[in-house]
């Protein structure tokens, strides 16, 4: 048996880092920014602990990038704590050595850990290889005495050092931009990249672009006959962003501000969750709910994941729950990696506790909103609709603590709870009346619900005739989200407005009159329209102004509307079950039913047997062209009809 160590050849090393360690190559600017911050965060830590006292209390701590296009360079200055040459040995040279780690272990007996030290490991440095052909550091320790050193690497395994001419205490690296990095040395690309990455950033981050001598001479010029004073540089970030503030004391005009700074959405949120969680995890930020579209397809939210005020990416679903990824909002998470990677968030603990923190503290809201401010919650209820559907069909616990605050917007115009809705207008089915409530001897309360106002609304006015109403579910999300309201509330069954008649809607049929359905006037409906499955029932409605109306059963609408959301099925798969109601109280149904059998009438028979089919027809949905100018067509015949003296 021989046993031995792996062996490890660094040359091996930086190419790899190069190609594979990062997806984006613009992430180095991230993390050479971070490193800045993180050396001046380090510096601020020890001054106030008193361990150094040569720092000024007005001390103006920034991070300066400087754009050199005519050298082909990039330099990142700070003037945190600097290094020694021998920290420089011991931190750059030990690839994956974490400086940040070993700082907080050195003093983790004074140090806060709520002002958290960006760097949590020690390959961010060397992502400057993804788009330099050499690399150069250049620092001076905060320490009193200390030498500045210069380390130069051009991307291999060796590495130079000697003294520097730096002069002023901090870090500064300048890259040697390679071919693959040039687009970099636009200003105004690198800073857009930081302005994303960088933006709420806890130091000063300031951009400039190094001209070439002659253009210096142009704008020195230019100063000289300016008149006006030239204003001092702003930096390109806010380093006291909102989300740190506590709730109460940001002003409603503060967080609209911050909305339209961040998402650059000129409508206004409709509100907003502040979040602040300290233990067993440190979570600050803000969630808004903006002003939703009504087609889940089109919903397109933006959730920014920070560590400490550095961005990290946008709408990672492990963290977030996946319904809030159609919310807006930023979330700064300390104990979350910078470089986050998939397989670690969906196994770790701490992802999984925040995701339900999220998801109650929405609940909360919601349900909070809705018992305090019901006139204002049902302002916001067609527009949140989307994303509360979406959220309780993806997480059956929140559905459990919201439910009571989803609202259905009835064709009233009302905005009422399930309960409220059921209480006034749902019709009850006896039990037996399916195999469900057969087997459970419950009476189901049924719900009719529209889901095309303009195709429906024959159907909608016979409802507000008898003073009844139905509920809207108008959005591709509201077939799925109808079935999983049925399979948690057995009591209640959803059925479109035009796939059963009401006993509500139906006439009482005298005793003396004949209730019994016309012999043959299926068959006959069924050889005119060349339809042999249509199925035709004679009922007596209420309003005397329908002639008739189109059936489509529940169940057979939803499994079209299923297959065609998922792509399933062969054409044809699930056929319309059609039934053609025809009211006996209506004068034209009246003139049908007593010529049905005359054979000498048969023309008009088969005439006002296809008007009554695609009158019905109309309001169930566009007809097809064709069969369009045939009803047109027909309608002038019975028109002239009519006008014969």
């Amino acid at each position: 048996m021989e046993t031995g160590n792996l062996s490890i050849h660094s040359e091996n090393i930086l190419p790899i880092i190069k190609k594979w360690l990062y997806s984006d190559m613009d992430i180095f600017v991230r993390e050479l920014v971070s490193n800045g911050a993180d050396a001046i965060t380090k510096l601020k830590k020890l001054v106030d602990m008193g361990i150094v006292e040569n720092i000024p209390d007005d001390e103006n701590y920034a991070i300066n990038v400087k754009v050199d296009k005519a050298n082909k360079q990039i330099i990142f200055d700070d003037n945190g704590i600097g290094m020694t040459a021998d920290e420089i040995r011991e931190y750059i040279n030990q690839i994956a050595f974490s400086g940040a780690s070993a700082f907080l272990e050195k003093y983790k007996d004074k140090t806060d850990t709520s002002s958290e030290i960006i760097g949590h490991f020690g390959l961010g440095f060397y992502s400057s290889f993804m788009v330099s052909d050499k690399v150069k550091i250049d620092s001076l320790s905060y320490k009193e005495d200390s030498e500045a050193a210069r380390w130069i690497c051009e991307g291999g395994i060796e590495y130079s050092m000697e003294a520097s001419d730096k002069a002023t205490r901090g870090t500064t690296i300048t890259l040697y931009i390679g071919e693959s990095g040039e687009e970099f040395l636009d200003v105004y690309k690198l800073r857009s990249i930081l302005a994303v990455y960088c933006g709420f950033m806890p130091v000063p981050i300031f951009v400039d672009e190094i001209k070439p001598p002659a253009d210096e001479e142009k704008a020195a010029d230019s100063e000289e006959t300016a008149t006006d004073e030239k204003e001092p540089p702003k930096p390109i970030n806010d380093i006291s962003p909102l989300w740190l503030k506590p709730a109460n004391e940001c002003t409603d005009e503060e967080y609209k501000a911050f909305y339209h700074k961040v998402f650059t959405d000129f409508n206004d949120p409709l509100f907003w969750i502040h979040l602040n969680m300290d233990y067993p995890f440190r979570l600050k930020g803000i969630l808004y709910f903006p002003k939703l579209k009504h087609d889940l397809e089109y919903i397109e939210g933006q959730v920014k994941l920070f560590n400490n005020q550095v961005f990290v990416a946008d709408n990672i679903k492990e963290v977030i729950p996946e319904y809030l990824l159609l919310l807006k909002g930023v979330m700064d998470c300390p104990d979350l990696p910078l470089n986050v990677s998939r397989s670690f968030l969906q196994n770790d603990a701490t992802v999984k506790k925040m995701s339900g923190y999220i998801s109650r503290k929405v609940a909360d809201k919601l349900n909070g909103l809705f018992k305090k401010d019901r006139e204002a919650y049902n302002g916001y209820w067609d527009d949140i609709a989307p994303f509360i559907k979406y959220g309780c069909i993806k997480e059956r616990e929140l559905y459990d603590k919201i439910k009571g605050s989803v609202l259905y917007k009835t064709t009233e115009g009302k905005h009422q709870t399930l309960e409220e809705f059921t209480t006034e207008n749902a019709s009850v089915e006896d039990p037996g009346a399916d195999g469900e409530s057969a087997s459970s001897g419950t009476a189901k309360k049924t719900v009719f619900y529209v889901s095309n106002e303009q195709l429906q609304s024959q159907y909608i006015q016979m409802f507000k005739d008898q003073g009844l109403a139905a509920v809207l579910l108008a959005t591709n999300l509201d077939t799925p989200f109808v079935s999983y309201l049925e399979m948690y509330e057995p009591g209640i069954k959803f059925v479109r407005i035009d796939a059963d008649i009401t006993e509500a809607l139906k006439d009482a049929v005298p005793a003396d009159a004949d209730s019994a359905q016309p012999e043959g006037l299926e068959a006959k409906f069924r050889e005119i329209l060349g339809d042999t499955k249509l199925k035709v029932s004679v009922e007596s409605l209420k309003s005397a102004d329908i002639s008739s109306i189109i059936l489509l059963s529940e169940q057979s609408r939803r499994m079209q509307e299923m297959s065609k959301m998922f792509g399933g099925g062969m054409p044809g798969m699930f056929e319309d079950e059609l039934t053609l109601v025809l009211n006996r109280n209506n004068s034209m149904v009246k003139s049908l039913l007593e010529i049905q059998a005359d054979s000498a009438r048969k023309d008009d028979v088969e005439l006002i047997a296809k008007h009554l089919f695609d009158l019905a027809m109309l309001s169930h949905k566009p007809l097809p062209t064709e069969q369009m100018t045939n009803f047109i067509k027909r309608s002038n015949q019975i028109l002239e009809m009519a006008t014969r003296k």
